[in-house]
């Protein structure tokens, strides 16, 4: 496919390349330890010492966006696994067989994917207590349903075609036909599916942290670093741009290689 064709897809892959980029190099490396403090260098701003310059406590802005960024880019390819892994076990089943197991599940999903998924995330933490770890838990169990009826509605539409009544005259069996015939077939659609829930983990983890019940200090989180920056908003303005902007173009990045996705999977189906 040419870029012309497409560019949404280019563009949103060049910005999340980036990010990701810079995301592991923070795992690796960062110009200052992200819980670093110096009393002398406090709201600092940007300089080739201090590239996003620094914030209440001294800390340098850049080490701890790049801290946060990593903490926000694993949280999320958490709960995008759990909500994945479960999500097709669960819409498979449901989608391929139907019957009244479908129609309770079904009915299941559409109850919990009625409330916003912050809030239910908010009162399962506050019941089982906060952390990183209860914090992916709460937020995977939660994104199960999205990819389920994404999952079940694919193989639904999927299971009476001519290519899988043939395997099932040949004596193929249904586990195959499940996870090798139509799950193939479902992944531009599920791939969109998972660029949309990396994007709402993002948010999701970040208002948690932004309400202080997701990651708690000294860890850095860009939630918890846009929450401390609102104080700051006059007196060093570089503080909140420079994670509003990361977040920002966390969201952008991936929000653009989804639509671009959704747009190569619809041309796919036309062709």
């Amino acid at each position: 496919m040419k870029a012309k064709g497409n560019p949404l897809l280019y563009i949103g892959g060049a910005i999340s390349g980036v990010m990701v980029a810079l995301i592991l190099m923070g795992y690796v490396w960062t110009p200052y330890g992200p819980t670093a403090m110096d009393a002398s260098a406090k709201n600092q701003a940007p300089s080739l010492l201090h590239l996003l310059g620094t914030d209440n406590f001294g800390r340098d802005i850049f080490s701890r966006v790049l801290s946060g960024a990593g903490t926000s880019f694993l949280i999320a390819v958490c709960v995008v696994a759990i909500g994945c892994v479960f999500g097709i076990l669960i819409g498979s089943l449901c989608g391929y067989y139907g019957g009244p197991a479908d129609v309770i599940l079904t009915r299941v999903c559409d109850s919990i994917t009625a409330f916003p998924s912050i809030l239910l995330a908010l009162v399962v933490v506050s019941i089982i207590g906060q952390g990183t770890y209860n914090v992916i838990f709460a937020l995977g169990i939660l994104f199960i349903p999205s990819f389920a009826r994404i999952v079940r509605g694919e193989f639904a539409r999927c299971r009476d075609l001519n290519y899988i009544r043939s395997a099932r005259l040949m004596g193929v069996g249904n586990v195959r036909i499940l996870f090798s015939h139509i799950l193939p077939n479902t992944m531009p659609v599920l791939l969109s599916a998972i660029t949309i829930g990396f994007n709402n983990a993002i948010l999701s983890e970040a208002s948690m942290s932004f309400l202080g019940i997701g990651i708690q200090p000294p860890y850095a989180s860009l939630g918890s670093m846009l929450s401390d920056s609102q104080t700051y908003l006059n007196s060093a303005p570089w503080y909140a741009l420079s994670v509003g902007g990361t977040i920002a173009l966390l969201i952008l990045g991936f929000s653009l290689l989804s639509e671009g996705l959704q747009r190569r999977a619809q041309q796919g189906r036309e062709v």
